[in-house]
């Protein structure tokens, strides 16, 4: 697998995560684990951290 071809995949894998994580937030899906439930502030944090991923990944993909 070439370099551009893993970045472009990490970078795709990290934008649904973000997708996801959006909307969590949209639509107040609840979520638990290991029986606690997870806070949606988490979702915040994870939309921010995956989005930049997401954007560095794909943006090095281009070059």
């Amino acid at each position: 697998m070439s370099q551009k071809a893993y970045l472009r995949a990490t970078g795709l894998i990290f934008l649904l995560i973000a997708v996801l994580h959006l909307l969590r937030l949209v639509f107040g899906w609840e979520t638990s684990f290991e029986g606690r439930a997870v806070p949606q502030w988490l979702s915040v944090v994870a939309l921010i951290v995956a989005g930049y991923l997401a954007y560095e990944g794909l943006k090095l993909s281009r070059r």
